[in-house]
């Protein structure tokens, strides 16, 4: 699919009169008519209900216009969940899936009314005496060898996260036993996954499973939470996920194992971060120095701390050089920032247009876990976010940070 962007070079200028590169600008609009879309599609599913993964795009600003979509928000975190909180996400519109959990911060999901999602069988008794057992809980399902995974969250039996199937019927039981009510599965087997077939797959095994605990255990699944994973077209010639085919197989999937066999009926759940807002983020950078040695590299006022990913995975993020659309891709660059890592690089041997000393250079899919990875090594201060609404308006949603705020955890009077 090709690559636009939501403003022109006049326009994206302008911006940086204003705000200083680098900086990541999100589409309000084409996110608020994505999430709209996903609703649409699946909103035929009982009790269909997407949690938002907060840890892609950890902004409240954000929170808040997925909210005014109706989409709740999946937490992980004592931060994430104030988060959701401030933007107005409280009670079963959070899900609450963390692992190795302090005890505060399932004390403070409770107090916020979330879905608690358990990682493991030891969970249980921890949650208990440190908290409470609330009526509602859910359990994540690891299948192990039982399923693949993909290759960036692994197989499911070399992942730290999730019950066996063995546990989770012993924690089931147990939670009856203790007078839990209410009870929801979930899993997370996939990561930026492009085949279908991996979301149809794991819907067939989470409603097998709630056959099975109904047929043994006489409990009721609530819901079933198939997690997110949804992938986006990084590369120009990737293909969107078709979402409809996904919907029609598990509808299909659905009758067979919940109606068939006259079972109460079923939440369809989904979490996902990177389908929502990744394709609408952009990182805006400048480029500040060329340097011609063993390769050719253009250096930019960005850098891995800005954008995580092409270092961490080798992923991949389409560049545009503004102005220099139209031009042949005749030369071959390294893009790299100013990191002491010499992994610091946004494209190795990319194909592009002839870049100059000055060029805005705008990289592209990074509306989820681009900021939300970034970090302070070598000093670098984070950059700041904005939201660019539909009359191209623009809103400061994250000021940058500063040095007052780099140094503000150090006590400089007591050396």
């Amino acid at each position: 699919m090709s690559k636009t962007l939501p403003f022109n070079k006049q326009e994206i200028e302008e911006i940086i009169k204003k705000h200083p590169t680098p900086f990541h600008i999100y589409d309000a609009e084409a996110i608020k008519n994505n999430a709209i879309k996903l609703n649409e599609i699946f909103g035929s599913f009982y009790g269909f209900k997407e949690f938002f993964a907060v840890k892609a795009t950890p902004n409240n600003h954000i929170l808040a216009l997925l909210k005014s979509c109706g989409l709740g928000a999946d937490c992980s975190s004592l931060p994430e969940l104030i988060l959701a909180e401030k933007a107005g996400i409280v009670g079963e519109e959070i899900m609450f899936s963390s692992n190795n959990t302090p005890a505060s911060e399932y004390r403070r999901a409770i107090e916020l009314g979330a879905i608690i999602n358990l990682d493991d069988i030891s969970h249980i008794s921890f949650l208990e005496e440190h908290a409470s057992l609330p009526e509602l809980i859910c359990f994540r399902y690891n299948p192990g060898p039982l399923r693949d995974g993909n290759s960036i969250i692994g197989s499911p039996e070399e992942s730290k996260y999730g019950f066996t199937k063995d546990q989770l019927f012993e924690g089931y039981s147990l939670l009856k036993q203790k007078g839990v009510k209410r009870f929801g599965l979930h899993t997370m087997i996939a990561s930026n996954e492009l085949n279908e077939v991996y979301f149809a797959e794991t819907a067939k095994m989470l409603l097998e499973l709630c056959v099975e605990l109904k047929n043994e255990l006489d409990i009721n699944i609530e819901f079933i939470n198939i997690g997110g994973g949804i992938g986006i077209p990084y590369r120009p010639e990737d293909k969107n996920v078709n979402l409809e085919h996904i919907a029609s197989s598990i509808k299909d999937l659905y009758r067979k194992f919940i109606t068939d066999n006259s079972m109460n009926p079923v939440k369809l759940f989904m979490e996902n971060g990177r389908m929502i807002t990744g394709p609408y983020g952009y990182l805006v950078t400048r480029a500040i120095h060329k340097k011609e040695i063993y390769r050719n590299y253009i250096g930019i006022d960005a850098c891995m701390a800005n954008l995580m990913r092409p270092a961490l995975y080798g992923a991949y993020h389409h560049i545009t050089v503004m102005g220099r659309e139209g031009e042949p891709k005749d030369h071959v660059y390294d893009i790299a920032g100013s990191l002491c890592e010499n992994n610091d690089k946004f494209a190795i041997e990319r194909p592009l247009p002839r870049i100059q000393t000055g060029d805005i250079v705008v990289i592209h899919d990074t509306g989820a876990h681009g900021h939300a990875m970034g970090f302070n090594y070598n000093g670098k201060l984070r950059s700041a976010e904005l939201l660019m609404q539909k009359d191209k308006s623009v809103k400061l949603i994250r000021r940058a940070e500063t040095l007052d705020d780099y140094f503000a955890t150090l006590d400089f009077d007591s050396n």
